[in-house]
């Protein structure tokens, strides 16, 4: 069955021009291995794009930079939020520069609309003695607690997003080596330090719990439901807030804090922002970068505290 990410609404309000372009530039993504997810992202905004384009008998060739900006003054004016207009102006940027690198036009009209200043908000982290607290309050007596045991210490060990916690196998992990092989984003692969204590969590529930979860032989998948499936990203997103309960942590607790607070404590302990880049697997420092914001706003209240002529 055809995959439809690029139409989540119905076609009969676009062009056959916009309906042919779409349709390529999801080719061309899932050529490129892009996820399902990201595919489906593009295909909802720049699915919008053209409807309003084809309301307007503007072909995707014919867009210049001038439709773009009424395209984005016709979000501010329905109060988009500026990390809306952004996502979607990147959409068009990349569907654009998809034309370009097929010929289909000269320049990429979308290279010249400036992204909207978006609100620096800076990322949510644990301190080290609330991880500490959260972690060791995960008992080991049943198989589900050494999963979710070694699950969360691995999560804040190496810095994981939930997407890649649940995509490892059995094999994944090195203990010769200490180290885990990461399929990330894109599906580009790394590989990732592990430390003592996720590595003894991992082993512990490879050896006992592990076995007592699979029903299925053929499963390569390290981290096993009740059932025997692979985990999914909700499941781990729904046990780290049970366990953040018990452990009277603070609300909203997700695994995407745990993954803040990895890269925090290794600035804090003097890691510079290209080995912290490389082991989040970003594909730009710029994306990094919002954690030295993290130890200036830290120094500024140490040296506010501690200077006697602050």
């Amino acid at each position: 069955m055809k995959n439809t990410a690029t139409a989540p609404h119905p076609t009969s309000a676009l062009t056959p021009g916009w309906e042919a372009a779409l349709r390529a530039f999801d080719d061309d993504l899932r050529r490129r291995g892009a996820a399902e997810k990201t595919r489906r992202a593009y295909g909802i905004d720049l699915g919008q794009f053209a409807r309003w384009a084809s309301e307007r008998g503007s072909e995707p060739e014919a867009i210049g930079v001038r439709e773009l900006r009424r395209w984005a003054a016709a979000l501010s004016a329905k109060r988009a939020a500026p990390t809306t207009v952004a996502r979607k102006l990147a959409a068009l940027r990349a569907f654009y520069r998809a034309l370009v690198d097929a010929g289909t036009m000269e320049a990429n009209p979308a290279e010249l609309m400036p992204a909207p200043k978006r609100p620096q908000r800076l990322p949510r982290a644990l301190k080290a003695d609330e991880v500490s607290a959260l972690l060791d309050r995960i008992p080991t007596g049943t198989p589900l607690e050494q999963r979710d045991r070694a699950l969360f210490e691995l999560a804040y060990a190496s810095g994981l997003r939930a997407e890649e916690l649940v995509g490892l196998d059995v094999g994944s992990v090195d203990f010769d080596a200490e180290s885990v092989r990461v399929e990330g984003k894109g599906g580009k692969t790394r590989v990732v330090p592990v430390g003592e204590h996720a590595l003894r969590a991992i082993s512990r529930y490879c050896e006992r719990a592990r076995p007592a979860l699979a029903t299925d032989r053929d499963q390569h998948a390290l981290f096993l439901s009740k059932s025997g499936r692979r985990l999914s990203t909700s499941d781990v997103r729904r046990r780290l807030r049970a366990w953040a309960r018990l452990a009277a942590a603070r609300a909203g607790v997700s695994p995407h804090w745990l993954r803040h607070s990895f890269a925090t404590h290794l600035l804090d302990g003097g890691a510079d922002l290209r080995a912290i880049q490389e082991l989040l697997g970003h594909a730009s420092l710029s994306t990094t970068q919002i954690y030295t914001r993290v130890e200036s706003k830290r120094l500024r209240s140490t040296y506010a505290r501690a200077h006697p002529r602050a």
